[in-house]
């Protein structure tokens, strides 16, 4: 016995307008996968450019060492602006969150660890201090009328706290750290670095 197909209000429909219904069906399911594939190879695209500049810096601590001077790079924009700038100092700090999250999500993760391991727990405990500071500015900053007066008072307390972290790891940590490690230990620490990185770029 056949079985006809019916339409959304019931009424009987020919083979014809069936099968033009499921390749109609099938097209659309095809769309929607190729859809989502190129939006996962436009995610990975995305990704791999905000994390090509730390790769292409080189070993570990270069790496991050270019990631500071990008910050300080932010830092310049914001103070640069003027007070009516609201939405501008809005976007710059937006990007400043981000880079900074993604520089402390790799330091965390990867090179903080190693300093532990190291047998630098001290260092690595100060230096995690310093990113539950970072995390309050940025959340004083984000709650803060973007022309207020004390914004850019702020955002200039902010950076002296960052530089100082910034001037410890460059010229203390991170330096006896690399020194105590082995070339491998070394390449295996930035592979690590970058893979940590790559998941927030």
């Amino acid at each position: 016995m056949t079985t006809l197909d019916r339409d959304s209000k019931g009424r009987f429909i020919s083979d014809e307008d069936a099968r033009q219904r499921r390749t109609s069906a099938v097209k659309l399911g095809l769309a929607a996968t190729a859809g989502a594939a190129i939006g996962m190879m436009a995610l990975f695209g995305r990704r791999t450019a905000s994390q090509a500049p730390t790769i292409l810096a080189g070993d570990w601590p270069q790496a991050l060492a270019a990631e500071h001077k990008a910050v300080l790079k932010l830092f310049d924009a914001i103070e640069a602006t003027q007070t009516r700038a609201v939405a501008r100092r809005t976007m710059l700090l937006a990007q400043l969150k981000h880079a900074l999250a993604k520089h402390a999500i790799e330091e965390e993760n990867a090179i903080y660890p190693a300093l532990r391991d190291a047998g630098r727990a001290d260092a690595a405990e100060s230096l995690i201090r310093d990113h539950g500071d970072v995390k309050h500015f940025l959340y004083d900053l984000e709650n803060m009328p973007k022309n207020a007066p004390e914004f850019l008072e702020t955002i200039k307390a902010f950076r002296h706290e960052i530089e100082t972290h910034m001037r410890e790891e460059e010229e203390r940590d991170f330096p006896a750290l690399k020194a105590q490690l082995s070339e491998d230990q070394n390449r295996k620490l930035t592979r690590q670095m970058n893979r940590e990185g790559f998941k927030l770029a």
